[in-house]
């Protein structure tokens, strides 16, 4: 799965663009650097519209390859809520490169960027909801499980910081890449001087060359501060079974999904551990082959998006559930970002561990994902070190966040 012949190949048949340019739109993994120019105008029909957004896609697709493209691109995010509107573009100019430390920051001065001490300061913070209405949504949550209404449902809030002097989105960018150098960043516009960015560890959906390889993550726990600790909060973590409950719900759900458009699939019976800078998840790599002519990679990502881990299960009920306690919309937050192909290829992660910058105003976004047995207080925590990621590539005290 990591070598992802059809993806490169589709990649350099793009016209170069400057490399000291900061692309207009920037998705890195495993796999390598999309960099994408000349965006133009959004495609904003929302996913839940899907006939009509396919056509939208496949229409600008052919109107960039009749411009000259060999295999164009589509680029962008979808929303959490599949009726709120996508963000999407067919990039004029894109060109892809192997992942490594200096080809993604070369824009960004990574050395003194990433090393830099900040020097910005915390105007004023708010959270949404407070400590107290996040607490009070998961008890709510729990009273629903008992009465057999729901089995998980994904909880957030959202942090709003002024700050003294601008965020600088590659500073920032820098920043995530050098403290988590292998999650799936990305950077997109959007509009007004609005810029979403984030280092997600978490991969949706990529397809290349027939072959499907997603590798979702339920289940969470802070790191130790010690290293022995930190081994005991990896064993707790991959014993326990309200984590291994929620992990279980998002597997079978992707199952269901997927295996009928699959001709193998193979899924692990058990999870294994992930890590990232501040915490460990339970994870589970699912490996497959589509059958001949099936969907796409646009179209799976949108049939699985969003998942338990995300939204919650049932999703419906918990996508309602959601609406009626979080006081915000999420928009972008824990939808999908990420890119295809005009060949089907493509790849998609989950919008987490992220944040819209735009000048002195930053929202900052975590969520935690509630089953029977979680503990109010211990979810609000949670969500802090999730926020941690974003507050640390701002040079920010995590204590914001508390």
């Amino acid at each position: 799965m990591e070598n992802s012949a059809p993806a490169q190949a589709a990649m350099e048949n793009s016209a170069p663009a400057q490399a000291a340019s900061p692309p207009d739109f920037l998705f890195t993994s495993g796999q390598g650097t999309i960099s994408a120019y000349d965006l133009g105008q959004p495609i904003t029909t929302p996913a839940c519209e899907w006939p009509l957004l396919e056509r939208q896609i496949a229409r600008a697709l052919a109107a960039a390859e009749a411009a000259g493209q060999a295999n164009p691109l589509l680029v962008g995010a979808f929303a959490f809520d599949p009726a709120e509107a996508s963000c999407l573009y067919v990039p004029g100019r894109y060109e892809r490169g192997v992942r490594m430390a200096s080809e993604p920051m070369t824009f960004a001065a990574k050395a003194a960027l990433a090393s830099a001490p900040a020097s910005n300061q915390v105007i004023s913070v708010q959270s949404t909801p407070a400590a107290a209405e996040f607490k009070a949504s998961v008890s709510s949550a729990l009273d629903a499980f008992a009465q057999g209404r729901l089995s998980k449902v994904v909880l957030s809030r959202k942090l709003s910081l002024t700050l003294h002097k601008p965020a600088d989105p590659e500073q920032v960018l820098a920043r995530l890449m050098s403290q988590n150098p292998h999650a799936f960043h990305f950077s997109l516009p959007l509009g007004q001087d609005r810029r979403l960015l984030g280092a997600s560890p978490e991969l949706l959906l990529r397809v290349s060359g027939g072959e499907v390889f997603t590798h979702p993550l339920a289940g969470s726990a802070k790191r130790g501060n010690e290293p022995e600790q930190d081994k005991r909060v990896a064993r707790d973590l991959l014993a326990s079974r309200k984590d291994q409950h929620e992990h279980r719900l998002v597997i079978d759900e992707i199952r269901r999904v997927l295996t009928p458009h699959c001709r193998e699939l193979a899924i692990p019976a058990n999870p294994t551990l992930m890590s990232t800078d501040t915490l460990w998840h339970l994870g589970t790599p699912i490996a497959g082959q589509l059958n001949p002519g099936q969907a796409s990679v646009l179209s799976l990502a949108c049939q699985l998006h969003p998942t338990p881990a995300l939204c919650g299960y049932p999703t419906e009920l918990a996508r309602q559930f959601i609406r009626e306690q979080e006081p915000f919309r999420r928009a972008l937050f824990s939808g999908i970002v990420g890119w295809c192909d005009s060949q089907g290829n493509g790849e998609w992660a989950v919008v987490i561990r992220c944040g819209v910058l735009d000048g002195h105003q930053v929202e900052l976004f975590a969520g935690a994902g509630i089953v029977a047995g979680s503990d109010p207080a211990m979810e609000w925590a949670e969500t802090g070190t999730k926020l941690g990621t974003m507050l640390n590539a701002l040079g920010l005290d995590l204590e914001v966040a508390q």
